[in-house]
Parts: structure tokens; sequence; C-alpha cells
């Protein structure tokens, strides 16, 4: 049996919210927020960057401090050192989304494939580095946009319990991580 697991998932609810939704610009903001996710899934970094405004930073912010990039050029490179961790495949699942004129809000848990020495990277406990494991973070992100409608950033705020990190035998991997770390389909 694989592992229930579907990245489009991270954008369904963002494509409800916005079917619901009438304001212009709230429509442009979450049709970008939905792009750059879309982007992330897919590993088109080109796509993810090209989402943003000219001078974006994130801030990640766990236990009190921040480990966002800040700048085009540093963001460019946290993607790039994902999809080198084979740390992209995720599902967000979004419980609560807020949108006002200035910002694109969404809270919910975030589960995602990862290697081993990634989770344990992050401070997850885990047995065996060669491993892969699912990991389910609680997190809230704030997507603050400019007065042209464009991101300058994202604001996360998360929460992973160290000690309720999943391994996943590689039979129930699913196809986009199989396809990430470059392993055929199981038949």
């Amino acid at each position: 049996m694989t592992l229930d697991f579907d990245s489009s998932r991270s954008w369904k609810r963002l494509e409800q919210r916005l079917a619901e939704t009438e304001n212009p610009r709230h429509r442009k903001m979450l049709e970008t927020v939905i792009a750059h996710t879309k982007a992330e899934a897919h590993g088109d970094i080109d796509a993810v960057m090209a989402a943003l405004g000219p001078d974006p930073e994130y801030h990640f912010w766990r236990n009190g401090k921040d480990f966002g990039p800040k700048g085009y050029e540093n963001i460019r490179n946290f993607y790039d050192d994902l999809i080198a961790k084979k740390a992209t495949v995720l599902e967000s699942n979004k419980e609560r989304i807020t949108v006002d004129d200035h910002t694109v809000i969404h809270e919910g848990t975030i589960r995602t494939i990862l290697p081993g020495s990634v989770v344990r990277e992050r401070g997850g406990h885990v047995d065996d580095e060669e491993a892969t494991y699912i990991v389910t973070t609680r997190t809230l992100i704030s997507w603050p946009f400019d007065e042209q409608g464009r991101p300058i950033g994202e604001d996360a705020y998360s929460s992973m319990d160290v000690d309720s990190i999943e391994p996943v035998p590689e039979q129930d991997w699913p196809e986009q991580y199989r396809a990430l770390v470059g392993r055929a389909p199981v038949s």
C-alpha cells in the first residue's frame, strides 16, 4: 500500500478560496501564491522566482530565530539547495486562508518526504540518516505583497514534533519523490 500523499493538496484549498473571491487584487494575490506553490511542487525554480518581487525576503521563524534567506540570489540558492538535498516533495494542507489588500495567510500542516540526513539537520530525531521519512510540521505562512501585487517574501512560523517522524519504506514512496531521487516507479 502506498502512502496517502498528494502534493496537489498544497494548492487545492487556495483554488477553492480563489473561486469564492471577487476582489480583483485579492484574486491576483491568490493566483500568484497558487502559481508559486505549483512551481515549488514541480521543482521549477525559475517559475518560483518569477512569482516574487525584485528584492524578496523570507523569514522562517523557529524558536525565536529567523532562518530565512534574504534577497533574490539567496532565495534562489535556498531553492537550489532544497532540490540538491531531495527536500522538495511536500503536501501543504491549508486549514485556514485569510486574504486582505496586503497579505495572504494560510495555516495548517505541511507533510514533507525527506532523507534522514535532512531530518536530522532540521533537528528531528531519526535512527537512520540513509532512510526516508515523512515529517509533519504545523505552519503559518504570511505572504506580504507590494503595491504592484507582487509578493515581497514569506514569513513562516513552524513547529515540528521532533519525535513524531515516521519512516517511509521505499515501496511507499510517492512517484514524485521517486522521480526526485532517480528511482524507477514501482510496478
